[in-house]
């Protein structure tokens, strides 16, 4: 015997009332819905008849909060332009060309997800095998860096010779200097050996202030003297990183991520050091 549609049970109550003369409430409680449904199939029949009965979508006819038509086709032409740009940089673009309304990276990355532009991915979860990013106790080793862009009421900018001890964070080195000179960046060094002690290790950048045993032929810098001379081992970004990390610890986080953040202010274009 055939199963009868959805619709068809619809109708069939429908006519129990229209056609039979029965009661809203006693037509509901025999197929198991409520009044208000019942008076629904109702209305819907009588404005459209049987195709009234069928299963209508629950999707709103409008939502608030859904991209324009407009904004995503802009959208996706950046991504056509640019096949590099991801959502972040899409967004920031759009906003930099004051588009209205401006979409967020999240409705950037669904426009692009709904346009099967770009796969869904799931969010990485750390492996169980992450090292945290310092050392054991203090004085076992310091960051140093020369961060740039302290601005002066002359016009002119200042540099800062920065250092924290990698495990307490502990500023141990905020000396201000107008250039960056292998002078200037040891006698800061001194001094905070002077007040807190020699640490075991220290970390800097590969800049010709800090070593010179990268250079062709290899020599020795003041601060690798002073260092030697202290037994107090550097270590110039990235030489020794995988050593003691391991090779993937070499790039990712940065090594001077923690006295750079202490800084606040990015390095300068030189490629010595710091965000460059």
């Amino acid at each position: 015997m055939r199963e009868m549609s959805v619709t068809e049970q619809r109708y069939k109550a429908v006519l129990a009332v229209i056609a039979d003369g029965r009661t809203v409430s006693e037509v509901a409680s025999e197929w198991g819905v409520c009044r208000q449904t019942m008076h629904r199939w109702l209305a819907r029949y009588e404005g459209n008849g049987l195709e009234g009965l069928g299963n209508r979508s629950s999707r709103p006819a409008n939502c608030p909060h859904q991209t324009p038509p407009a904004v995503e086709a802009m959208v996706l032409e950046m991504r056509r332009a640019h096949p590099y740009w991801g959502a972040r940089r899409i967004a920031f673009e759009l906003a930099r060309k004051q588009v209205q309304p401006a979409p967020s990276e999240s409705a950037v990355y669904r426009c692009l997800v709904r346009a099967a532009v770009i796969d869904p991915v799931s969010r990485r979860r750390r492996r169980e095998t992450w090292k945290r990013w310092e050392r054991g106790a203090a004085m076992e080793l310091w960051q140093l860096d020369v961060v740039h862009g302290f601005g002066l009421a002359d016009g002119t900018a200042a540099k800062a010779l920065t250092g924290i001890d990698d495990h307490s964070r502990y500023c141990i080195s905020a000396r201000l200097m107008l250039r960056e000179r292998t002078q200037g960046v040891c006698d800061g060094f001194s001094s905070a050996m002077r007040e807190y002690g020699v640490p075991a290790q220290v970390l800097t950048d590969n800049g010709k202030v800090f070593t010179g045993r990268f250079a062709q032929p290899p020599v020795e810098v003041l601060f690798d003297r002073i260092c030697r001379e202290k037994r107090c081992r550097s270590h110039p970004y990235p030489a020794a990183l995988a050593d003691h990390y391991g090779q993937d610890r070499a790039l990712s986080p940065h090594p001077q991520g923690g006295v750079q953040h202490q800084a606040g202010v990015p390095k300068s274009e030189d490629g010595t050091g710091g965000f460059g």
